[in-house]
């Protein structure tokens, strides 16, 4: 007798910023089970860049990262909700808005074809107070990094 499949549902909020634009920028992502219980939250430094390609690399690393702690086979039956402040991204992502930006575009596709790996990944804008878990990331990932800096 099979064992039927089980679909897991992440909710997971996004965020992605640059102090400066193009700057020191960093991403932040909470990644939560259906009831909205945070499993693993992350703040990164990601170099110098500007605040969209900030955006689009925080959705980026939250998908990479399911499928890597949580793998393939549920990643596959897994739906996805990103939440992002990032409007840009979500229409975007969502066809709503065209692409003009070379270096949007190749993370755009990034993005997309990491949906594939997936039974289904939406994208929802909300509002910055709504996200303010993973806003929080990214600025205590940039403060550390300017402190870093300070010390060497």
């Amino acid at each position: 007798m099979r064992m039927p499949q089980i679909m897991q549902k992440f909710i997971v909020h996004t965020d992605g910023g640059a102090r400066g634009n193009p700057g020191p920028a960093a991403l932040g992502v909470v990644i939560a089970n259906e009831k909205g219980e945070a499993l693993k939250k992350y703040g990164e430094y990601i170099g110098e860049t500007t605040n969209n390609t900030a955006e689009y690399q925080a959705p980026i690393f939250a998908l990479k990262k399911i499928k890597s702690l949580w793998g393939k086979d549920t990643a596959k039956k897994s739906e996805v909700q990103v939440f992002a402040d990032s409007e840009l991204l979500v229409k975007q992502m969502n066809g709503e808005y065209k692409i003009e930006h070379s270096n949007i575009q190749s993370l755009f596709l990034e993005l997309w074809n990491l949906k594939i790996d997936f039974k289904k990944v939406s994208f929802t804008a909300i509002p910055r107070e709504k996200n303010k878990e993973a806003d929080r990331l990214v600025n205590e990932a940039l403060d550390a990094q300017g402190k870093a800096k300070r010390l060497f």
